[in-house]
């Protein structure tokens, strides 16, 4: 794991201050449609939480039974008196007591809940001066915006890091308000070198903050890059330190998805291998708007 300990070491890249002030206004928003899995089909018409998670604890919906081996608390009797009905002609026959029911403890059969649990959403963006710097930015507002609206009526959250120059920055943290998001979204500017392991670090630190607020938040990170990292945080090879980086990803088993920015002449498979290390799916969008990239997350949550 990797521990960043010193300042930022940056190698020199061409028009590294390059439009570094930039801003980019908010691209077109649309009205996003909900994230409704199968369960959600069966469940619900109405606003409220939107996924379902399953759940240790005794307030989430019933859906089906498993063997309750040493766990003996939340016991589904209807599932326990299925398992042991076939075997109690033999048991009464063996006549270990006067029970008009015969249970053995491999009968036992505990109970397996959902319940309703929320989104997290997170924007992390490559803000460098890049191909399609200014596109990718634009489109990235618009998207967050167009989940924003539903996500006031669902209870997820969205946020956005952004990365360029030496850092990564937290833009947006972890939020459902509209009026809020458009505060801190007004004036993002573009230009500079490309800390990708920063940008990284600082979102799974976030990812990580909000699931020890709530252990059954299910997050998912969004990164728009090109894979190409040319800042360090520890000294070690900018590329290598964000692969380390982005095996933590894996490692907790958080979603993440890779939108390759790329050009497709010049695609070198870096945002592939960086979508493999974090254990995620890698996208080719040809034409990047906000409908685009919200077609794109809403598979993926289906998934």
């Amino acid at each position: 794991m990797v521990q960043p300990d010193a300042s930022p070491q940056s190698s020199s890249s061409p028009g590294d201050q390059k439009g570094a002030r930039k801003p980019v206004e908010i691209g077109d928003t649309f009205e996003a449609k909900r994230f409704d899995t199968p369960l959600d089909k069966m469940t619900r018409e109405r606003a409220g939480r939107r996924s379902y998670t399953r759940t240790e604890r005794k307030r989430g919906r019933y859906i089906k039974a498993q063997p309750a081996k040493d766990r003996l608390d939340d016991i589904a009797f209807d599932a326990t008196l299925r398992a042991a009905s076939p075997y109690q002609k033999r048991r009464r026959e063996e006549r270990t007591n006067d029970l008009a029911l015969q249970l053995r403890r491999s009968d036992l059969q505990r109970k397996v809940r959902v319940r309703r649990t929320g989104n997290l959403i997170l924007f992390v963006v490559d803000a460098s001066w890049s191909m399609a710097a200014s596109e990718r930015m634009e489109a990235t507002k618009g998207a967050i915006f167009s989940l924003l609206v539903d996500a006031y009526q669902r209870r997820d959250q969205v946020g956005l890091v952004v990365f360029q120059r030496d850092k990564a920055r937290l833009v947006l943290p972890p939020t459902n308000s509209v009026d809020l998001a458009q505060r801190a979204l007004q004036d993002l500017p573009v230009g500079g070198k490309t800390p990708l392991s920063n940008g990284l670090y600082l979102a799974w630190q976030v990812i990580e903050n909000a699931r020890r607020r709530d252990s059954e938040l299910r997050p998912l990170m969004i990164l728009l890059t090109d894979g190409a990292g040319n800042v360090s945080m520890t000294g070690m090879p900018a590329q290598e330190e964000a692969m380390r980086i982005a095996g933590l990803f894996d490692q907790a088993a958080f979603r993440s998805i890779v939108v390759n920015m790329e050009h497709a002449a010049f695609d070198r498979g870096l945002a592939q291998k960086l979508a493999v290390a974090l254990g995620g799916t890698c996208y080719n969008l040809p034409e990047l708007r906000a409908d685009t990239l919200l077609s794109t997350v809403k598979r993926e949550i289906d998934t």
